[in-house]
């Protein structure tokens, strides 16, 4: 361990230049003209892991954006670890609100600002310096390992399941890591044991053929946009629950050991709320903050319009109105069912003298383990030998529906060792990464793959 931590410490400048270059690359994947970029990028990153000492490093190819592969493979009668993250980023915009260029990294207090720093390719490279740091110290690795690093994962990865259907032999592992969450605390390493799931809806309502002047048809034509409001505001109740009738059937009931453990986690509802610069926090009633966020679904309305919305007044009655809503799911639910549910709940309010329609966006299930599985508990003390301090065990609000996937599909456990931080603004301007999480999350990578190896 000493020699590993030793190589890393020293590679510490050498490790952030290639951070720097591989986050120049604006590999958008959801802007059409950043197509070339997200190639260059999946290139680039094939070419490093070949650098680096991995094998049979290639682009595989897939209906969209491709996927980059390697493997190393000599260590005999030792695991076989699947290393998953993804290149490509969520759209930089609004770029005003960036304090330096997107894709130019630039450090400053100890940061490295960039699009895509920490969610995901800080995370993913952190592994690669951890890979190269083992293959430098013993000319092996103590496992053998696999890498696939998507091109899909922020359009909702829609050929990455497909992609591990055609190869699945070629993907056969013991485990899948997965480094795209977060620490519970700056310095406060974590492993993620659950996550929600989505179910994402567009709503639209559509009334007259046209815009109306309200002066003339006001009160006698059904106003899509009022129609909306009343359907949105039905879907929760004044404790903050969500209304649809059946929506809580499935709910897992979370036993009061697991609650227990939540209870204690040092969390501080008025520093949370203040660094949000909100007065109070809300949500539904009887549970915590941390409770409401990792073992309750809940619903948001992402995007709201219709009418006029510009400078100064217009007396319009809308023809349409629209909007975008984000349910995200506990165990055992599923996104089918819940948008069965809120169609018919929807259905069954709609006002006369209007038509609704209800577009299913895109959806993920679920996921919980056991926090108890070795290769968890190898992962934590992975975690606490890189950062000094014993990791808490969490569950995380958000989706990562890869996780499901690699479950279903190679039936194998995954371990979510992501060094991330809540505040370091993924999908946001001015998106960062601490320099301390990168180059402790490389140690911790390259600590537990040699936990691994061990008896």
């Amino acid at each position: 361990m000493a020699a590993i931590e030793s190589i890393l410490a020293a590679g510490q400048a050498e490790a952030l230049a290639g951070l720097t270059d591989f986050l120049r690359w604006p590999s958008v994947s959801s802007d059409p003209a950043q197509t070339g970029a997200v190639r260059s990028c999946a290139e680039w990153l094939a070419a490093r892991l070949g650098e680096i000492g991995m094998e049979h490093a290639a682009l595989w190819e897939t209906a969209g954006h491709p996927a980059v592969y390697a493997d190393w493979l000599h260590a005999e009668d030792a695991p076989t670890v699947l290393l998953y993250g993804h290149y490509d980023v969520q759209p930089p915009e609004p770029l005003d609100l960036w304090e330096s260029p997107p894709f130019e990294a630039t450090v400053r207090d100890g940061k490295v600002y960039a699009r895509g720093s920490t969610d995901d390719k800080g995370q993913v490279y952190m592994h690669l310096v951890a890979l190269e740091a083992l293959l430098r110290s013993a000319g092996r690795l103590p496992v053998n390992v696999k890498v696939l690093i998507e091109g899909e994962e922020e359009i909702g990865s829609p050929n990455l399941e497909p992609l591990i259907a055609a190869r699945r032999e070629a993907l056969r592992a013991d485990l899948v890591v997965i480094s795209d969450t977060t620490m519970f605390a700056e310095g406060q390493p974590a492993l993620c044991y659950g996550l929600r799931g989505l179910a994402y809806f567009q709503v639209e309502v559509e009334g007259a053929n046209t815009d109306l002047h309200s002066g003339a048809y006001g009160g006698a034509v059904a106003n899509p946009l009022q129609a909306l409001s009343v359907l949105l505001a039905g879907l929760k109740d004044d404790r903050q629950r969500i209304a649809i009738p059946g929506f809580y059937d499935d709910v897992r009931t979370v036993d009061a050991a697991e609650r227990a453990r939540l209870a204690e986690l040092p969390h501080d509802d008025r520093a949370y709320a203040a660094a949000l610069g909100v007065d109070a926090l809300s949500g539904e009633e009887g549970y915590s903050t941390l409770e409401r966020t990792w073992i309750r679904p809940s619903l948001d309305i992402n995007g709201i319009w219709g009418g006029f919305s510009g400078p100064g007044s217009k007396t319009v009655l809308p023809a349409r109105a629209g909007a975008k809503l984000s349910f995200r799911l506990v165990p055992d639910q599923d996104p089918d069912r819940v948008e069965r549910l809120l169609r018919a709940d929807l259905e069954r309010r709609c006002p006369a003298g209007v038509k609704l329609t209800i577009t299913a966006m895109h959806g993920a299930w679920p996921w919980i383990t056991n926090p108890d599985h070795p290769y968890i508990r190898a992962g934590g003390q992975a975690l606490a030998r890189a950062f000094g301090r014993e990791p808490v065990y969490i569950r995380e609000g958000g989706s990562i529906p890869v996780v499901t996937t690699f479950a279903a599909l190679l039936g194998v456990p995954v371990v979510m060792l992501g060094v991330g931080l809540q505040g370091d603004r993924p999908h946001a301007p001015n998106e960062h990464f601490a320099l301390s999480s990168f180059h402790g999350g490389a140690c911790a990578s390259a600590t537990f793959l040699q936990e691994l190896a061990a008896p």
